[in-house]
Formats: C-alpha cells, sequence, structure tokens
C-alpha cells in the first residue's frame, strides 16, 4: 500500500454482489420474534434522530429475551446487571456448509464488569433464524462445581469452526475481585460438532486464584494442520507483569495441552487483545498490543507479534507493527466516554498470505479524535506499512474495527462512528458502516446500521463517570462475495431490552460512497498527544481492573 492523500467521499452506485453469495436469505423485511431467534429489521430511530441514508439491508436478530433471573449467579450484587443487554459477539461459519453459522456473546452484561452468562446460538438458515443456548460457564447459564462451570460471571467469549465444521469457543469466567485474595479467574473452552445445537463438557485450560487474572482471550482452530486448535490470552499478575499465555490441542479439542507463557515483556508491561491467525504456508502468527510504562507514571502501547514454524511448539522474538495512539471516544457533548476498543486492535490474513492489521488511533486528527488505521504486510508479519486512515468520515470519531478478507482478496473492515449525530445533548447518534477495498488504499463504504442511540447502551462504572458498552470487538466474516457483520446496537426507546446482536449480510446495491486512504504527516508524536494516549491507557486499563470485577 502507497499512502496518498485523502479526497472527499464521492457518492455513486455500486452493484450488489447477490449472485455470487453462497447462501439464499430470500425475502427481507419483517419477521417474528421467537424464543428461537427472529429476523426483523433494526427498530426504528427515535423522532429526534437525523433522517435516515439510503435503505441498509436487512438485519437479523441473532439473540433473544435473557432467561436469566437476578440472583441466579447465587452471591450479593456487585454493580448493576442490565438484563437484556447483549454485547461483545463473535462468529463462526461452518467452511463445508455455509448456512450454518454460530455465535457467542455476554448475556445481561454487569457494570462492574463480566455478564451473568455466555450465550451460544446456532442458525441453520444462513442467520435468518437463531437457537440460544446457554453455556455452563457461569451458574447462570447452568454451571455448577461439578461440570467446571462454578463461577459468578463470564466475559470475552471466542468462537471458530475447525476444517471439518467442529465448533471450538473460549471465555474467561471469574469469581471476586481482580487480584485479591480469594478471587478466582479461568479461561474455559466448549467444542460443538453438530453446529452449535449442543456442546460437550467445559474444559478447564487453567484456573487461578488471588494472585493471577487471566483477560482477553481467543481461539483458532487450524485450517491448514488438521485436529489443531489453538488458545492464547494475557496472564495479569500482582507482581505488574502480563504474559501471553497459549494452550494448545492436537485432537480436535478433545484434550488440551497445559498452558504456558510464551512471551513475557517484563516488569511494569503487558500484552493485551492476543489473537492468532495461520497464514496459507502454516505458520502461527500471535498479534497482540504491549502496553509499556515509563517514567513519571507515563504509559505507551504499540501493536507486535510472534510468529510460530511449528504449529506453536516455539516461537520467535517479537516483531513490532506500529505505535498506538488511540485517544479514546468521547460524546463530544457532555464529555462522557465510550468503552471502545482502544485497546483491543484485529489482524486477519488474506488468501494470498497477506497480513492485515486494524486499530483506532488519534494520530490523523493531531490526537482529537480517533480514525481507523490499516497496516499491511506482504512478508508474513516481518515487515509493516505505514499506518493508513481507512474510515469515510474522518471528521468524527471512528472506533472498535473489524477486519476480515474474502477468499477474493477484497478487505472489508467495519466500524461505529458519529457522523450521524445531532446537537441534542441527551442522545449520541451511531451508525455502523462496512468499508472495503480491494488495495487497502481505494475505499467504498456502505452503512450496515441506521443511527441507533448509543447513549441507551449499558454502562461500566470505573473510571468515572463510567462509558457506553457494546463490546470490546464485533465481529465480521464472509461467504463468497459477501461479507458478513455481526454486531451491536441499541434498541432505540426500549429501555428494558437496552441492547441486541444482529446479523447483516452486505447483500444489496445501497448507494456507497468512494474515498482513497489518508496518510499522517510525517512528524513526531506531540508531547500532548501523548500525555492523550498515556491518559486513555489508563482510563482502558482502569475500566478493566477497578471497581472490583473483570471490566
Amino acid at each position: 500500500m502507497t499512502m496518498v492523500t485523502r479526497k472527499h467521499a464521492i457518492p455513486g452506485a455500486w452493484k450488489g454482489l447477490l449472485a455470487g453469495w453462497l447462501i439464499g436469505l430470500g425475502g427481507c423485511g419483517g419477521g417474528s420474534n421467537s424464543a428461537t431467534g427472529s429476523m426483523m429489521p433494526p427498530p426504528p430511530p427515535p423522532q429526534d434522530a437525523p433522517p435516515p441514508g439510503p435503505a441498509v439491508d436487512p438485519q437479523y436478530r441473532a439473540s433473544a429475551a435473557s432467561p436469566f433471573a437476578a440472583g441466579c449467579d447465587g452471591t450479593s450484587a456487585v454493580g448493576t446487571a442490565f438484563a437484556n443487554a447483549e454485547v461483545e459477539p463473535s462468529l463462526a461459519i461452518d467452511p463445508i456448509n455455509p448456512q450454518r453459522l454460530a455465535a457467542v456473546w455476554q448475556q445481561d452484561r454487569w457494570s462492574t464488569g463480566g455478564a451473568r452468562a455466555i450465550m451460544s446460538a446456532a442458525s441453520a438458515d444462513g442467520g435468518q433464524t437463531w437457537t440460544q443456548i446457554a453455556m455452563k460457564f457461569t451458574r447462570c447459564g447452568g454451571g455448577s462445581a461439578g461440570n467446571g462451570g462454578d463461577y459468578e460471571r463470564a466475559s470475552n467469549p471466542w468462537i471458530t469452526a475447525a476444517p471439518d465444521g467442529t465448533l471450538h469457543q473460549l471465555a474467561l469466567a471469574f469469581d471476586g475481585a481482580v487480584l485479591q485474595s480469594g478471587s478466582v479467574s479461568a479461561v474455559l473452552a466448549a467444542r460443538s460438532t453438530d453446529g452449535g445445537t449442543t456442546w460437550g463438557p467445559t474444559q478447564t485450560l487453567v484456573r487461578d486464584v488471588d494472585a493471577f487474572f487471566n483477560d482477553k482471550g481467543a481461539i483458532t482452530a487450524d485450517p491448514i494442520t488438521p485436529g489443531f486448535v489453538y488458545a492464547v490470552w494475557d496472564r495479569l499478575t500482582a507482581d505488574n507483569t502480563g504474559p501471553t499465555v497459549f494452550a494448545r490441542s492436537t485432537d480436535g479439542g478433545t484434550s488440551w495441552e497445559p498452558a504456558r507463557a510464551i512471551y513475557d515483556p517484563g516488569v511494569n508491561k503487558q500484552t493485551i487483545s492476543n489473537a492468532i491467525v495461520v497464514l496459507p504456508n502454516g505458520i502461527l502468527v500471535d498479534m497482540y498490543l504491549e502496553v509499556d510504562s515509563g517514567s513519571n507514571n507515563s504509559f505507551a502501547s504499540f501493536g507486535a507479534l510472534i510468529r510460530s514454524m511449528d504449529n506453536g511448539a516455539t516461537w520467535s522474538q517479537p516483531v513490532r507493527i506500529a505505535d498506538n495512539f488511540s485517544v479514546g471516544t468521547r460524546d463530544t457533548k457532555n464529555g462522557k466516554p465510550v468503552r471502545d476498543s482502544a485497546l483491543i486492535p484485529e489482524i486477519a490474513v488474506g488468501p494470498g498470505g497477506g497480513l492485515y492489521y486494524v486499530w483506532q488511533d488519534g494520530r490523523f486528527s493531531g490526537g482529537n479524535h480517533d480514525g481507523i488505521a490499516l497496516a499491511y504486510s506482504g512478508d508474513g508479519g516481518l515487515t509493516w506499512s505505514a499506518p493508513l486512515e481507512i474510515n469515510g468520515a474522518p471528521d468524527v470519531a471512528a472506533f472498535s474495527p473489524s477486519v476480515h478478507v474474502r477468499a477474493d482478496g477484497e478487505i472489508g473492515v467495519t466500524y461505529y462512528d458519529f457522523r450521524s449525530d445531532t446537537s441534542a445533548a441527551a442522545t449520541l447518534y451511531t451508525d455502523y458502516w462496512l468499508a472495503r477495498s480491494t488495495d487497502g488504499v481505494h475505499w467504498h463504504e456502505t452503512q450496515v446500521a441506521d443511527p441507533f442511540d448509543l447513549a441507551l447502551a449499558p454502562l461500566t462504572t470505573s473510571p468515572a463517570p463510567g462509558g457506553y458498552f457494546l463490546g470490546d470487538y464485533q465481529a465480521l466474516l464472509s461467504v463468497g462475495q459477501v461479507f458478513m457483520p455481526m454486531f451491536v446496537r441499541t434498541n432505540n426507546g426500549n429501555l428494558g431490552d437496552p441492547t441486541d446482536v444482529y446479523f447483516a449480510p452486505a447483500l444489496s446495491a445501497t448507494t456507497a460512497a468512494a474515498f482513497t486512504a489518508y496518510s499522517a504527516p510525517h512528524h513526531q508524536p506531540t508531547d500532548e498527544l501523548r500525555r492523550r494516549v498515556s491518559d486513555n491507557i489508563v482510563r482502558a486499563m482502569q475500566a478493566r481492573m477497578s471497581g472490583g470485577r473483570e471490566r
């Protein structure tokens, strides 16, 4: 990718790719709300919302009403439980039968971190209808001491599909205050051989007490070497370290090797957002963000990776990708923050082995707000291009990107932004977008979701004044020539059902805007930008660790 100057957005028609789509969704529009899922348009915007743009593709609701009652975790409440609030989805598609989809998310999010349970959902008709299954990772979900799920809360669900269609999922489960006496932190896994309709026994990959906390896990089924499955996460300690921890299965998730650290940045440093992708030649790439503390209580972070040539048995020295200059996302009208993906970059591998790394970054606006940054590697992650800004409205904050590359090489990046927000102080109107490119420089952008009010989302309560939360990540995959976003939005005006998970295949010929990626000027970051970045890292880490629970 070469660095170029952004042009003004150019409206224009973009032909739909229906002919290349392998899933027959049939008619669009209304539908029913049943206990097994629904296909339906999103809730209409309230009357004070901005005028809607071009018609968006139909959105199929994957989540349903919560089955959990207050107190199902068997402990006294710490914080506010947002019943019927689903956040942070992950998606898998069966490579043998792409009409079979499975997803996981947090169900009934707590203001003080985690959720009452992890909910799984399965679809056998290409995502039109979904059946929800509570995972036995927590007491609310049916967990107990006897089945390995005797925990108060769970978080960070992740799901992956093996080449034979077997599903594997991973989640964090925990009790008590983080890194305090009596706290328990575990990484749990399960597998399904029937498309997610049922799940096998819960397997504990690690269980720590008191002085450790496991965070931000991800799971990857190897698409090249049959039977290999990889789990990775960071493990925070009371000694102020946070190494990357790795566990491996060589028999399709039936059993797991003992978890072990594969990279340790040292004291007063940590990794976060570890995720493994597999190159076409079988090399594993573990991407992560490293957070380092410096002098005068300042903090900085950068994206990096390690590689394995032998299916995870040994790992290379780190390769640096790019500095992270995220300043975080706020409602500019009242200063209230959004719990976004400032510390959660994502990575995807293309069919030729190219790697695409996306993250939030404030360098393009001089630290005024975050945009969506993209860097590219054509040599398996050894060297990287300079960052480009790839969001279509660079004058407003954009956040929480997801990235995926189709089999034909087209890049897709989804993200939220505030271009539709109004001057009304009580609302924060937010859109969800899909940007597509064949070269990483020239992009077309379509709207996935009409404006919704982010101010209705579940709140985190620390650091004050808290923040709006849809999840640390969303999901994006593809079938044929159709991108498949899965994301969370608020239900405008429905306070009893604050959020839902939606599946929205991008298949119609909606109006698109064309634009060219933008490169930041070549100059050193100012001291003020570094200060804002450091402050945002502190806020993001406090949001995960304060208040007595994982965040």
